[in-house]
Formats: structure tokens, C-alpha cells, sequence
């Protein structure tokens, strides 16, 4: 059976935790025998599996509703099952094509015009009817599915790693995606961050998974539906927290048993928020807001009010941090924690401004990778810019815009909120070493340049890494990478964002699609990709076709529109702006983002008009 705990983990599906290996692995079984890899045939062989009969769902009272995280997953034998989804820009719809790949050959396949119209998934791929104990049927709904969730092997001989990124990208502006089912593996069906809890009453019931006729007709799935017996359980915080002391007396645990625990708890992320797994969480830093991918509101910013409960997910579907985490308001995988003991901890006001933010062992809920390593000494000799692949900085336009108040900090303030990200087109990344003479508050900054082969072949100092010591910051920040301005309609200057000095993490999946994207890369986490403040040196990373999203909702990063006119302005967010970073291209900086303001002081409003097809604000 399958449970959903209280320690479940929050967000959209990434790589597998253990047990979703477990689960995957006991129901291969009901696969037909795979056939050796190197005879697979061109076109995969997909089927929908359960890896349980029965899960136990809950439903909390203080936040009523259960998500249907029924533990069914699409494999994929015979080959791969690869997806590439682009727009050729803002103005085109997205294209999406199969890739099928026997051997050196590789074919493309369109899939219908329109079928898919974002890089969220595949839309309307399951659907699920839920019947009670007397054969009424209680519930009919259809969901979406992104190939790249939670996966693990389904038989021994599988490849040990995926080929395919974690996620589904979630940023409005993502440019181009991949999506895939590794050969011999199975992708949860659940679709995580975009479900929606149903109302269900406590008691028992069945539900029947099934592939819509769209694809199974498209991809030639066999109309095999699965059955699945759901416990649904009503569960609130007081009563957990009153029987716990007596759970715990009734059943002690060695020390080696606690032991085991903690370590699973910190491999799914307990340990990130610096509490035991049963006592009262707290939110992470990066907060979560309202739909990415990547990536709940998640900023390099620690503020900001979560408008959309996430979606929980049992600990058995593998829905451990993902490392596309998305820091705009369009973000994929919110704190590592269940919505109710977050919820039950505002309302206790047990947090305070000092305990958020992205510090050592403590982020916004995504894998802690292993920082990236600085050069053993800073370089030595001429300074030169060879004639090597270069990173080629762009940015997006602005979203998640909102208009917001100064908070406590600046009382019967107006200003203009919002998201900002600077991406890398690539072909080569950006690699920046801070080094830091002992006793001086700066770190001299250098970019490094490599050969085809990834040998250094050239160095250039380009500007300064400083200390932000601010509660929800505690890093080293990269200073001039970006810098946002608000322009009159006549795109003069108006105001400019005091924030121009950067983290840089890959925290979106901007173009998976671009001249050597890394769909794996490493500083995805601030707390792990911009050192500590003892730190001697400092690596900072923007890997090609990954972008770092910046939330600006705070007082000097948000621009101060208090005493502004009403009107049309233009939110620019330009990268690279004392050109001090060699790139490729400088005259793709720039991105713009229209806004017209209205209402009166202390009552702003903010209307965001559809940039071309993308409709976000």
C-alpha cells in the first residue's frame, strides 16, 4: 500500500527517492519481457502500469481536499520515448515532434497542430473515474502528464541514469523543451504542481486509470486500463501533533533506527529547513506563488505571500526536490514540506524574517547539489579573450507583475513588483571564479573561456563579487550581471531597480533545444552555488539554455511608482549591462514588458497586456 504522510513532499514530480524505484521495479512484472537493448526497435513500446493496488490518500481539515496521486506511471520499451517542444518565438504557437532514434538515424514526427500549446506536458493524457463502494461513479477527470516526473528503471539491464531533464518547464516565456521516458523506464502519470485537489469524503473507493484515445491511438498505447483502491483518510494538524508524543512512547526507536530515519529525512530535504521531521516546519525560503518547470512563488528573495496551495506527493511517488525550481512566480517545486504543517505554522507565526532565505542548509526545496568548484588560485599571467565558443546572455520579458505595498519596512508606499530572467543561449557557459584577498570585503571576479574539448584557454577580470549578508540572501553576489529599469512610454528612464547583483544559479529551463544545452546541470540551489561568508573563493555558473529568474517584491528592488503618473510604461530587464562579460551576442540584452498603470496612491493598479501569444502577466 502506498500512504501519504504527513513528511509527503510537496511539489512537482523530479527523480525517483528510493521507493519509487521499489515500486516501479515490483511492477515490472506486468511488462511484457523487454528485449535486449541492442536489438530495441525504432519505435517505443509504451504501456500504463500501477505500481500498487491500494494507496491511502488524505485529506486535511484545515485545507480540505485530496490530490489523486494514484501510482500509475507510462514505460517506455523498445527505445526511448523522446518529445522536443519549441516556438520559433513569441509570435509562433509551440511545435511539438517525436524524436525516434534507431542507431545513427534519428526521425522526427510531428504531433497535431495544436495538441499541445505549452511545456507543461501532454494535455487532457489520463483520465480517472472514481466510483464509491456502491458502484457510483463519483468523479470523472482528465490530467496532464509531463514525461519528464518522477521515473525510475523497471528492469535491471535499463540504462543507470535518464538521458531526459527533471521537470516540465513552467516559466511562461520558455523558448524550447525536451521530454522523455528513458528506454526501460517508467514516468509517474500524476500530474504533480497542475493537479488539483478533489473533494472526496472520507472512505473507501476505486479508481480506473486509463490513457485518453488521443494518445493511445497516437502512440499506439494498448487500451489497458488500470484499477486502483483509494483509502481516503480526513486528517488535521491539532490531532497528529496530540497523538504524536504517544505514537512515539508506544513505539521507541534504536538509535540506529532513528538514525536510518534522519537520513532518509535529509535525503528528501527535511534536514534543508534545519528540523526534525516531526516537529512544527517552516517554510522555506524562496516562498511559493501562484502558476513553471521551474520552476509557488520562488525568489532569490525571501518574501512574497503563496496564493496556490501545492500539490503534495507521497513519499513513494519519488517527488524529491527537483532542480529546475523556477524562482518567478511560475515555480515547479515548492518547500519540501506538507501545505498543512506550512499552514499550521503561519498561523502560529513561528516564523520570523531572520529563519527564511537561501542559506547553508536551507533553501527553497531543491536538490542540494555540490557547489561548483573555483580554480585552486586565481589566474596568473596576460589576460587574453580567445577566439572560443562564448555564453550569449538574453533576457526575458517581465512577468508575475504585481503591484505591492513597502511591507513594514516602508510604510504608504506604491510599487511595481515582479519576475526577471537572464538566460544563457549559449554555446558555451558562463563560468565566473571569485577570488577573495584575505581581510578585504570584495572578491576580484574573472571569466574563464574554453576549447571545444573544455580546456581553459583564456581568462579577463570582469568586475567584483560582494557579500549580501540580509536575512533571505547570505551569499556572494555577482555584481552587474543584470540591471531592470521602468521606461516611460517614450522608452526614456523613469526609475531603475536598485538590484544588480547576482547569485547566478540555473534555477530555469529557458531552451533545452539550443547548440549544446546541458539538460543535467549542477548550481541549481543557492545555498550550495554562491559560498558562505568565510568562503575564500566562489564559483558561480549559468549553464547553456538555463536561465536565473529573479523576484523583485522588495523595497530598492522593486521600482517605487508611488508619485508616478498613470500610464504606459515599458519594464526593461537587460543582462550584461557594462558589457563586462564577453559574450557572443550584445544587442539581445534588452527584453521589454508593457504595463499600464492606473488607480491612485496607496490603491495602484497594474495591467499587463499579452506579449504577442504569451498571455501572463
Amino acid at each position: 500500500m502506498m500512504t501519504r504522510s504527513p513528511q509527503g513532499h510537496p511539489g512537482r514530480l523530479a527523480r525517483p527517492s528510493l521507493a519509487v524505484a521499489a515500486a516501479v521495479a515490483l511492477t515490472a512484472g506486468v511488462v511484457a519481457a523487454a528485449p535486449d537493448a541492442r536489438t530495441a526497435e525504432p519505435s517505443p513500446k509504451l504501456s500504463l502500469i500501477a505500481a500498487t493496488t491500494s494507496v491511502t490518500l488524505d485529506s486535511w481539515k484545515d485545507d480540505p481536499g485530496v490530490y489523486l496521486d494514484l501510482g500509475t506511471y507510462l514505460t517506455s520499451e523498445n527505445g526511448a520515448f523522446e518529445l522536443k517542444v519549441t516556438r520559433k518565438s513569441y509570435k509562433d504557437p509551440v511545435v511539438a515532434t517525436q524524436v525516434l532514434r534507431n542507431g545513427r538515424k534519428t526521425t522526427a514526427r510531428a504531433l497535431p497542430a495544436g495538441l499541445v500549446k505549452d511545456f507543461s506536458g501532454l494535455p487532457g493524457f489520463a483520465r480517472i473515474t472514481v466510483t464509491d463502494t456502491a458502484g457510483r461513479t463519483v468523479l470523472k477527470r482528465t490530467e496532464d502528464f509531463c514525461p519528464n516526473n518522477a521515473s525510475g528503471r523497471i528492469r535491471p539491464d535499463a540504462p543507470a541514469n535518464s538521458t531526459y531533464p527533471q521537470s516540465c518547464p513552467v516559466n511562461p516565456f520558455t523558448l524550447g523543451s525536451v521530454w522523455g521516458v528513458e528506454n526501460g523506464w517508467a514516468s509517474n502519470t500524476y500530474a504533480g504542481y497542475y493537479a488539483k485537489p478533489v473533494q472526496l469524503a472520507a472512505g473507501t473507493y476505486t479508481a480506473t486509470i486509463s490513457v485518453t484515445k488521443t494518445y493511445r491511438d497516437l502512440f499506439g498505447i494498448a487500451n489497458k486500463p488500470q484499477t486502483v483502491k483509494v483509502t481516503v483518510r480526513e486528517r488535521s494538524w491539532e490531532e497528529d501533533q496530540e497523538s504524536a508524543p504517544a505514537a512515539r512512547s508506544a513505539a521507541p526507536r534504536s538509535a540506529a533506527g532513528r538514525q536510518g530515519h534522519d537520513r532518509h529525512a535529509v535525503q528528501h530535504g527535511h534536514e534543508g529547513h534545519g528540523q526534525a521531521p516531526d516537529a512544527p516546519a517552516a517554510p522555506s525560503g524562496h516562498t511559493p506563488s501562484a502558476p513553471s518547470g521551474h520552476t509557488a512563488a520562488s525568489a532569490h528573495a525571501a518574501h512574497g505571500a503563496p496564493t496556490r496551495p501545492e500539490a503534495p506527493a507521497a513519499p513513494t511517488t519519488g517527488a524529491a526536490p527537483t532542480f529546475n525550481i523556477g524562482h518567478g512566480p511560475y515555480p515547479p517545486a515548492p518547500p519540501a514540506l506538507p501545505w498543512a504543517l506550512k499552514k499550521a505554522s503561519l498561523k502560529r507565526q513561528a516564523l520570523s524574517a531572520a529563519e527564511v532565505g537561501d542559506r547553508p542548509g536551507q533553501t527553497d526545496g531543491s536538490r542540494q547539489a555540490p557547489a561548483a568548484r573555483p580554480n585552486a588560485e586565481r589566474p596568473t599571467g596576460r589576460a587574453t579573450v580567445p577566439d572560443v565558443p562564448k555564453p550569449d546572455l538574453r533576457s526575458l520579458p517581465a512577468y508575475g507583475i504585481t503591484v505591492s505595498d513597502g511591507y513594514e519596512d516602508v510604510p504608504g508606499k506604491d510599487y511595481l513588483a515582479f519576475s526577471a530572467n537572464v538566460w544563457n543561449a549559449g554555446p558555451a557557459k558562463l563560468v565566473v571564479d571569485g577570488f577573495r584577498t584575505p581581510g578585504k570585503e570584495l572578491m576580484d571576479a574573472y571569466q574563464y573561456f574554453y576549447d571545444a574539448r573544455g580546456k581553459q584557454v583564456g581568462y579577463t577580470p570582469t568586475g567584483t563579487m560582494e557579500w549580501d549578508p540580509r536575512p533571505g540572501h547570505e551569499h556572494w553576489h555577482f555584481t552587474d550581471f543584470a540591471s531592470y529599469r521602468l521606461l516611460k512610454a517614450d522608452k526614456k528612464e523613469s526609475v531603475r531597480s536598485g538590484k544588480e547583483a547576482f547569485c547566478l544559479a540555473n534555477t530555469d529551463a529557458v531552451d533545452y533545444t539550443v547548440k549544446n544545452a546541458n539538460w543535467h546541470p549542477d548550481n541549481t540551489d543557492l545555498s550550495t552555488a554562491c559560498g558562505q561568508e568565510n568562503s575564500i573563493s566562489v564559483r558561480e555558473v549559468l549553464d547553456v539554455g538555463s536561465g536565473d529568474t529573479y523576484t523583485q517584491d522588495l523595497p530598492g528592488q522593486s521600482f517605487d511608482i508611488t508619485d508616478l503618473p498613470n500610464g504606459t510604461y515599458y519594464i526593461q530587464v537587460l543582462a550584461n549591462p557594462e558589457n563586462r562579460l564577453k559574450e557572443t551576442d550584445h544587442t539581445n540584452n534588452s527584453a521589454l514588458r508593457k504595463v499600464v498603470l492606473g488607480g491612485k496612491k496607496g490603491a495602484r493598479t497594474v495591467q499587463v497586456p499579452a506579449h504577442h501569444l504569451v498571455d501572463a502577466n
